[in-house]
This record gives C-alpha cells, structure tokens and sequence, in this order.
C-alpha cells in the first residue's frame, strides 16, 4: 500500500517538472534567435531595412563621386513606391555660435521641385486680390493670423505685405520654428505679392544652417531627370557660397553628400559642385 502511494506523487511531480522544463526552455531559444539576427546585422556594418541594405551594396563608402555618378547612383537607389525626394547636405566650416557666421537664404530652382507648395499671404484690400490672382492658396489679415494662433498651418511659404507685419509678428513663436516667418531678407516681406507668391508657387528653396553648421535641403525628385537635378544642385550651391559669410576664416565648403528619401547618402567631389 505504501509503494502505491509513492507512484502516484512520482507522476505528479514529473508533470510538475515538465511545463518549467518547457517554459525555461522558450525564452533561451528566442534570445539565441535574436543574437543570431544582431551577429549578422553586425557582420554586415549596415542599419536599415531590406530596400536599404540593398540599396547600400550599390555605394562604395570611400568613394568620392562626381556630380553626374552621384545623381546617377541616387536615383537608381530611389526604389520606393513613392517619387522619393532627393535631399543635399552641405556640411560648412563656420562656427554656428556666432550669429554673423550662420547664413539664410532661398534660391529660385531652375526645375522647380516637384511639389505642390501652398502659398498664405498676410494682406488686406487690393494686394490681398493681387496675392489671389497671382494664385496664393490662402489669402487673409487678422483671421488668418488666429488661425495660425491656434495651431491651423496649412501652408508651406508665408508672405506678408509690410504693414501687416504687426499682426504676424505676433506669430513669431508658431510660425518661427517651423520655418515660416515671412523675412524681407528673403523676399517675403513685399509689396509686391504677386511676384512674391509666383516665385513660391515656381519652386523656391529656402536655404539656412543649424546649430552644427550645416545646410540641409530638398533639391528635386527622384523622377527627375539628371540634368534636372544637376542644375537645381548647381544652382543652390552657387547661393550658399555667394552667402558665405566675412568672417569665415580656413574651408567654407567642408563636404557635401547626397542621397534620397529612403536610399544611403553618396558623398560628392566638391569641385564638382563648388
């Protein structure tokens, strides 16, 4: 009789041991799993997804590229199911801690951009009917500014005549982050709307340096042809040395790269945009 009762409480605790033997088991096999994938990711020196990695094979990263390989390359990396944007990083040798060494500006693209840019204009009577015939998406006075006021921005260029400056420099905080304050400087601050807003609505590229010194902007598409492309390069470039500020002392023009939306950046010959 004993014998029968020990058997039983053997079983039972074989099926205790079991599940715990099962459960341990589990979270070994997913860890060595995700070792596995992080030892490849390692081996491959690359960060991204499947498209990127790809696209990075067809970059060699000591390589300095001319202007028309670069585009080249670009746009054969440019895979995605969108028409990517093809972005240009300018990296200078200014001090960004001091404010007379920090350029802005916009330049006119050659090819324009290949976007839709929305036009608002701060005016009242005739030059707001001049601001809508030149084709301003939207056309508005003190409204407008407590729209804006209330985080409603649906405009990528704002303009504004100067006697309405009153009212949008009240918007300093909103629209200054963003990139949006009209400046007369850049040619946002006019009377004379009508050209302002048709150069916007052209394709414009509004140009300034960050805190590390360096300039970053969208200079076409993908879809665009090379020329297309190379022109509107050329064209920025020229405006950012022409902004190069007096006290620069040493290299202005430290490196420049270029890549798409989703694809590796390539790094250009600099004297093949200078």
């Amino acid at each position: 009789m004993v014998e029968e009762k020990k058997k039983p409480a053997k079983k039972a605790a074989a099926k205790e041991e079991k599940p715990e033997t099962v459960k341990a088991e589990k979270p070994k096999a997913a860890a060595e799993k995700k070792a596995k994938k992080a030892k490849v990711k390692k081996e491959k020196g690359v960060k991204g997804g499947k498209r990127y990695i790809a696209a990075k094979k067809n970059v060699d990263s000591t390589k300095i590229y001319a202007l028309d390989e670069a585009i080249s390359t670009v746009k054969k990396n440019a895979t995605a199911k969108f028409d990517e944007t093809v972005d240009i990083v300018i990296n200078l040798g200014i001090d960004a801690k001091q404010t007379d060494q920090l350029i802005r500006g916009v330049v006119p693209m050659p090819n324009g951009i290949g976007k839709d840019v929305r036009v608002a204009v701060f005016a009242k009577g005739a030059k707001a009917t001049e601001a809508e015939k030149a084709g301003a998406d939207i056309v508005g006075a003190e409204e407008l500014a407590e729209a804006v006021e209330k985080g409603k921005i649906e405009f990528d260029r704002c303009i504004a005549t100067p006697d309405m400056m009153a009212v949008v420099g009240k918007l300093g905080k909103v629209l200054g982050p963003k990139g949006l304050m009209p400046n007369p400087k850049l040619g946002s601050v006019t009377m004379n709307v009508a050209d302002a807003v048709k150069a916007a609505k052209s394709g414009q590229v509004e140009f300034r340096t960050d805190k590390a010194g360096i300039v970053h902007a969208g200079i076409g598409k993908a879809s665009f042809e090379g020329k297309a492309l190379q022109e509107n390069i050329q064209a920025l470039m020229k405006a950012v040395n022409a902004a190069k500020p007096a006290g620069v002392k040493g290299v202005y023009l430290k490196s420049v790269c270029l890549s798409s939306t989703m694809g590796p950046s390539v790094k250009l010959d600099l004297a093949s945009v200078a």
